[in-house]
């Protein structure tokens, strides 16, 4: 049975620092891509940052990009999502996904709450 666990995730004020971690297992993690989307309050879930199986290619999205930074260790099964200079507007549900596109495969987490306020 596949499961993906998000952690992490909290409140903190506008300008700090938190990192996600996602861990999976039942899946042979290292054939995945992974992936970190978010989705506020009355928005549609976007996508927030990507890494590939083997972690040499990275894509964000223009509104955190210079901010977050995505990184896996592929020994311990996990994903992490560092994210500096938190912004109000970064409030959301985090998610974190594994797909792999050459047979279709996907899973979700049941995602973290990230609350940026003073």
């Amino acid at each position: 049975q596949v499961q993906i666990v998000e952690s992490g995730g909290g409140l903190v004020q506008p300008g700090g620092s938190l990192r996600l971690s996602c861990a999976a297992s039942g899946l042979i993690f290292s054939t995945y891509d992974m992936n970190w989307y978010r989705q506020a309050p009355g928005k549609e879930r976007e996508l927030v940052a990507s890494i590939s199986r083997g972690g040499s290619r990275t894509n964000y999205g223009d509104s955190v990009r210079s901010r977050f930074t995505i990184s896996r260790d592929n020994a311990k099964n996990t994903v992490y999502l560092q994210m500096n200079a938190l912004k109000p507007e970064d409030t959301a549900v985090y998610f974190c996904n594994a797909n792999r596109t050459w047979d279709g495969s996907a899973y979700w987490g049941q995602g973290t709450q990230v609350t940026v306020s003073s």
